[in-house]
């Protein structure tokens, strides 16, 4: 008896969905039927193409001949960039971190005066990471500053300001693990931006770059020189990887990392207005005697 209704349980299962896809069949109607390897996930449709490129005003004195600096914060809007929790559960996010230490160097790379600058956001928005140096490339500007924030895991005790600059070789493992996720972003944030480098020929642009690193390179050692004694730097605070955010074939530019989010005393400096002061002195000192240079040659 019990083997009996095994035997009928079976054909039950077998002739229950035969006799379901006959009749959907009979009646036009067609039921999806699963095929074997096909990964069953819920599939959510993000909009992935980017924003049309808007170029930010330029502030400071209406003379076009004046030098132009573009400060680039890192990350914004749905992208926070690195995010340390505090002791009380409170989370902090990079992207908040780097936009008030560029509004406070702007601010007073317009009150020193003789300057014009470009910020590639003043605000919480996102900004692909084709555009930013782009923005600095259609404006023309004389140099390209992006700040951001490092981030070292479970090592709390790993602290320290470093500089960027563009390489196609990354001068440290670290380096090229830190150019992979930055350059990531994008990717990670759902963000598509099409580009046509096209009418730009390989050969200029190597040249061009060739010189503009050479510069770039100069204005990250006037950075470790002038804040030396003001700031503290990472042991290797001079690195170079290939970073997209730097990829400005004709403006010198520089990533410049003020910290560690995940170090007590760089996230009580980044926090502070006193700390964040002696950033801003350190890199508009910078600023100054690098277009002090350009305008002497």
């Amino acid at each position: 008896m019990g083997a009996m209704s095994v035997r009928t349980l079976l054909l039950l299962i077998l002739a229950v969905p035969a006799l379901m896809l006959g009749g959907a069949k009979a009646l036009g109607m067609t039921i999806p039927v699963p095929e074997w390897g096909r990964d069953y996930v819920v599939r959510l449709a993000f909009a992935t193409d980017a924003p049309p490129l808007q170029l930010p005003d330029i502030e400071g004195p209406d003379d076009p001949t004046r030098p132009l600096i573009v400060i680039d914060a890192g990350h914004g809007g749905r992208d926070p960039g690195k995010v340390q929790k505090m002791a009380g559960g409170k989370e902090v996010y990079e992207k908040d971190l780097v936009l008030a230490l560029s509004l406070e160097l702007r601010d007073r790379l317009l009150e020193g005066g003789g300057v014009r600058v470009a910020l590639t956001r003043e605000d919480d928005r996102i900004v692909p990471l084709a555009y930013r140096p782009e923005i600095a490339r259609q404006l023309e500007a004389d140099l390209f500053v992006s700040i951001h924030i490092d981030s070292a895991g479970e090592r709390a005790e790993v602290s320290g300001a470093t500089v960027y600059t563009l390489s196609n070789e990354a001068s440290s493992e670290a380096a090229a693990r830190f150019a992979e996720r930055e350059n990531a972003a994008d990717r990670l944030n759902g963000i598509r931006v099409e580009t046509n480098n096209s009418q730009v020929s390989d050969i200029l642009v190597e040249l061009s770059q060739e010189r503009t690193q050479e510069e770039a390179i100069e204005f990250a050692t006037l950075i470790l020189r002038e804040g030396e004694g003001k700031i503290r730097f990472h042991p290797f605070a001079k690195r170079s990887a290939g970073l997209a955010v730097l990829r400005a074939p004709d403006v010198p530019g520089v990533l410049f990392e003020s910290g560690f989010v995940t170090n007590e005393n760089d996230l009580t400096r980044l926090m502070s207005e006193d700390g964040r002061r002696a950033y801003v002195d350190t890199l508009e000192r910078a600023i100054r005697v690098y277009l002090a240079r350009r305008a002497e040659t």
